[in-house]
């Protein structure tokens, strides 16, 4: 299996593998023969990750066999190579984890706030989406706020350990989208530990968050919509006199719910983590970027067209996200919606277009377009729908996400 199949010929290999007839795979779908004919040939794109989804679940496979995303960062000169082993030795090494297998040190702890620094920075580079930056940076963060927790008591150990829970949501946030998901659950599942253990309700709701968006990531959809609904309830109680950093954690809580209820085609709970969401970013008045969350009125908008996408709604989003001006928020946050505008003319077979903003998209954030499934879908489809040669660009952006040689 190659990165260069389409998600329709890999469904078609998988189903071969475990000999199981076009119509029996179809009608576990709820769909007909003839349109898993034309998927499996390239008639049909699969745009919807709900429905990548349910293939997945009926072949006993995971979903990120069927979307092949990259699991191994690239060299480069953020990287530098090795980041990747560093990081999970980072989150793998007990000595750093326990303090009854620590090494004693005589060094100085480190200053909290020089840490917090450092925190920044690590979040920095995820949302300029330079993600070897990030993953070169954070296993040195994550000894520092490790031995700081060790090292402080009381209230300055408290805030150690809230810079700790933010470091591993830094990791876990940019391991997923690597495609290292079992280390990023890894991640997730110790910040929210840490988390808990400051006592702060904000580093605690942000975690959630986290957690949230790895189960989202790796695709346990009904976990991960329960979390964001019990989560959210417990955070109801500090909504009355909300900071404008609780209302942004808060109402990112829900973005993530919705794009999980939208993948699990439930409509009725999209609308309301929605309308959730968009009523903590009124209360907040503008888009802001408290706790590394990019929230506000604008990014509940970008998660319109994207829930749309999912539902199947493609009208919706084409017509609707090119309206949408995300110059405010984060590159990491521009980017993806461009890339969801472009799936959107995709569908619509306005190729040109699409590839224009995946270009763009490209320009910005190499990397993240390197890493995402999206553009790699798209470019694979585009690729292998080409009659004849393609196009300088296409065949350019194609080799530059090495899905052609």
């Amino acid at each position: 299996m190659t990165e260069t199949l389409t998600i329709g010929e890999r469904v078609a290999w998988y189903r071969r593998r475990r000999g199981i007839p076009q119509e029996v795979l179809a009608g576990l779908v709820g769909r007909t023969a003839d349109w898993l004919s034309k998927v499996e040939n390239g008639r049909i794109e699969l745009d919807r990750l709900s429905v990548i989804k349910a293939l997945a679940a009926a072949l006993d496979v995971q979903l990120g066999d069927l979307l092949v995303e990259p699991s191994l960062i690239d060299w480069s000169t953020d990287g530098r190579g090795g980041a990747v082993p560093k990081l999970r030795e980072a989150l793998t090494d007990y000595k750093h984890m326990s303090p009854l297998l620590a090494s004693e040190s005589t060094d100085p702890p480190p200053d909290l706030e020089i840490l917090r620094a450092e925190v920044g920075s690590a979040w920095s580079a995820y949302q300029d989406a330079r993600y070897a930056r990030a993953t070169r940076l954070i296993p040195e963060i994550l000894s520092d706020a490790q031995r700081a927790v060790r090292a402080y008591d009381g209230e300055e150990q408290l805030k150690a350990k809230a810079l700790l829970a933010m470091a591993y949501q830094g990791a876990a946030m940019v391991l997923t989208k690597i495609g290292e998901a079992d280390l990023a659950w890894m991640a997730a599942d110790r910040g929210l530990a840490a988390a808990q253990e400051s006592g702060d309700l904000v580093v605690t709701g942000s975690l959630f968050r986290s957690v949230s968006h790895c189960l989202l990531s790796s695709g346990r959809l009904t976990a991960a919509r329960d979390l964001v609904a019990d989560s959210a309830g417990y955070l109801e109680s500090g909504l009355a006199d909300a900071s404008p950093t609780y209302l942004s954690i808060y109402g990112t809580l829900f973005l993530v719910g919705a794009v999980t209820a939208a993948r699990l085609d439930d409509r009725a709970t999209v609308s309301a983590f929605l309308a959730e969401a968009d009523q903590a970013a009124q209360r907040l008045g503008h888009d802001a970027n408290h706790m590394w969350t990019a929230f506000g009125p604008t990014n509940v908008a970008i998660h319109r067209i994207s829930t749309a996408m999912e539902l199947g709604d493609v009208q919706v989003a084409a017509d609707q996200g090119p309206r949408v001006d995300s110059s405010t928020l984060p590159l990491e946050r521009r980017v993806r919606h461009t890339l969801e505008v472009a799936r959107a003319y995709s569908a619509q077979n306005r190729m040109d277009e699409a590839l224009a903003l995946v270009l763009d998209a490209e320009e910005l954030a190499p990397e993240q377009v390197r890493y995402h499934f999206i553009p790699r879908h798209l470019v694979t489809t585009w690729v292998r729908q080409q009659r004849g040669k393609p196009s300088h660009q296409l065949a350019g952006v194609a080799q530059r996400l090495r899905i052609v040689g």
